[in-house]
């Protein structure tokens, strides 16, 4: 019997189709509803860098563009749920972990990813200062224990960074990003993005580092607006790059682009901070925007007029 030379056309296009199709990318994180952070954040974002997003909720948040009120967290049996039948399903290329409201989803989202060693793990801890002294250092303690032993890189402010892993630095002279590296990799972590380092003239460094060398270093100007969401966006992006093939140091330096990006078509949808414009790239350039200068009625689509709201109660 000979065999073939070359498959089917219809075998090659479902071929093809299948090795074009977004990466899954998996995110572990709480709903919040302003969209500045949380989920909305993740999924956005990685939709806008090629992603597929494989969203599991781990709770919510109470908030606003401005402030964090409250979180309500979900059963850890519920986020392990979810996580083990999607993974059932799909090939899902890596993993985001951000705030998860508890030491116990924290237990049940490293236990999936043990189940999962080959998949990276980046792991990104917010400011948590809006929330309970004794539940901060509860939920710091079992991220150390529970979730950084699993984490292939983790992501966080220089400030929020130095503060938990280096509480007892008594050096007169400022930790370095190395010197964060060093200390996480104690906990089990082989790199630290460090984002926000102060540096001269209004600009700030952003390094990716291992507790041998800097990988990689980017300085971008400092913006003077205040921003929610902005360390959701860098870490969903590296996420999605690092699941598509990218070397670690060349992704940290394109997601650090695309967030600077982001920040600089940030809009305020509220009374609060400005939002990280996650699709900036879909927005219409000026010139174009001035070309249609026709106003347009605000019921109307398509043809079909929207009737006014006059429920009477």
């Amino acid at each position: 019997m000979t065999l073939p030379t070359s498959l089917p056309p219809e075998i090659e296009e479902a071929a093809d189709a299948e090795d074009a199709a977004p990466v899954c990318v998996m995110v572990f994180n709480a709903s919040d509803p302003s969209g500045a952070g949380g989920l909305t954040a993740d999924i956005a974002t990685i939709a806008s860098v090629g992603g597929h997003p494989v969203a599991i909720v781990t709770g919510a948040y109470a908030r606003d563009t401005a402030e964090v009120f409250d979180h309500y967290a979900l059963d850890d049996e519920a986020v392990a749920e979810q996580a083990r039948a999607v993974l059932e399903d799909m090939p899902v290329q890596a993993i985001k972990v951000g705030f998860v409201g508890t030491p116990e989803n924290l237990g049940a989202v490293a236990s999936v990813a043990s189940d999962y060693g080959d998949v990276p793990v980046i792991a990104y801890m917010p400011d948590l200062s809006w929330w309970r002294d004794d539940l901060i250092d509860q939920y710091l303690d079992a991220c150390q224990e529970l979730l950084l032993p699993q984490t292939s890189v983790l992501i966080g402010n220089y400030s929020t960074l130095r503060r938990w892993l280096l509480p007892d630095w008594s050096s007169d002279k400022a930790p370095s990003a190395r010197d964060i590296a060093q200390a996480a990799s104690g906990m089990g972590v082989p790199y630290v993005l460090v984002t926000g380092i102060p540096a001269p003239d209004q600009f700030i460094d952003n390094v990716l580092a291992s507790p041998q060398t800097v990988l990689s270093s980017s300085r971008f100007e400092r913006f003077e607006a205040t921003f929610a969401g902005a360390g959701e966006t860098l870490s969903a992006a590296l996420t999605a790059l690092v699941a598509s093939g990218d070397d670690l140091a060349d992704a940290a330096k394109e997601a650090l682009t695309y967030l600077d990006s982001c920040l600089d078509g940030g809009f305020r949808p509220g009374m609060g901070h400005v939002v990280p414009d996650r699709l900036f790239w879909a927005q219409p350039d000026d010139d174009e925007a001035d070309d249609d200068e026709t106003p347009q009625d605000p019921t109307a689509v398509d043809g079909f007029v929207m009737p006014p709201h006059d429920t009477q109660h």
